[in-house]
């Protein structure tokens, strides 16, 4: 299988216990460990050599929990601030403050706090300033809920190993988890801001237009009422003849009290 020799190859995967010269026997531990590499790799977007760099970190019994959320964070991250210009000074400003203003037990030079500048001063760059004023401190807010749950997620385990694991899989794949429910979430917060047309009313005739029970009567009655009675005659809703005040439902003219549609 090249495949598996080549995560062997690269130190993602650790070589299977030879059960003859050119061949060799993996358990469920291999399995579990592929399926992480492949789970990091193809949902995560993570390299080889990123891959290599987190799972020592998971195998070094020296770190702790929050030195591995560190070092994952750290292999996430792009290496590489952008432009030193007006727009980036703005933003490290911007992000080194909310880091003080929420309280966050995190230095200015924490890969995400870079990784944050860089965003806030592209956005700046292209003349949204107002964002930092407007949306900042809510997303800092649903980030604070977002990584409570988490941390509630990790702290089920009792296992080591199974701690970093969640840790590592809540990390690089929780990313992936949380932007497609935001997705989802913008997706239904802008049909309800901005999608006044309701699905269950779009094939419904207008007002004094010909509906389903036949042409609309004086006044424009709505095509509900064709197909029952009217509420103030007590109509035949069958296509008898109207009451005292009310229409024939069938569409017949109105009478005194109103008209059927």
């Amino acid at each position: 299988m090249p495949t598996i020799k080549y995560y062997v190859r690269e130190g993602l995967l650790p070589a299977g216990e030879l059960s003859s010269p050119n061949q060799a026997r993996y358990d469920e531990s291999h399995v579990r460990r592929l399926r992480l590499v492949r789970a990091l790799m193809d949902v995560g977007g993570l390299s080889v050599a990123a891959i290599r760099d987190v799972l020592d970190a998971v195998e070094d019994p020296g770190r702790s929990v929050h030195d591995l959320l560190g070092a994952a964070h750290g292999r996430i991250a792009p290496r590489e601030d952008g432009p030193d210009d007006a727009a980036r000074e703005a933003a490290v400003r911007q992000a080194a403050a909310l880091i003080a203003r929420r309280g966050w037990r995190v230095d200015d030079g924490y890969p995400a706090a870079r990784s944050l500048a860089d965003a806030l001063a592209a956005m700046f760059r292209l003349g949204h300033e107002r964002f930092a004023e407007v949306s900042l401190d809510p997303y800092a807010e649903a980030a604070e809920r977002v990584a409570e749950a988490d941390m509630a997620y990790v702290a089920r385990e009792v296992v080591r190993e199974d701690l970093v694991e969640s840790t590592v899989v809540g990390t690089v794949l929780g990313d992936a988890v949380f932007t497609a429910l935001r997705r989802l979430a913008q997706a239904d917060a802008s049909a309800r801001l901005y999608d006044t047309a309701a699905p269950d009313d779009a094939s419904a005739p207008a007002a004094g237009t010909e509906g389903a029970g036949g042409e609309g009567g004086p006044g424009g009655a709505d095509e509900a009422a064709a197909r029952g009675a009217s509420r103030t005659g007590g109509a035949d809703a069958a296509g008898g003849s109207g009451g005292a005040g009310g229409a024939d439902a069938a569409g017949g003219s109105g009478g005194a009290g109103g008209a059927a549609g």
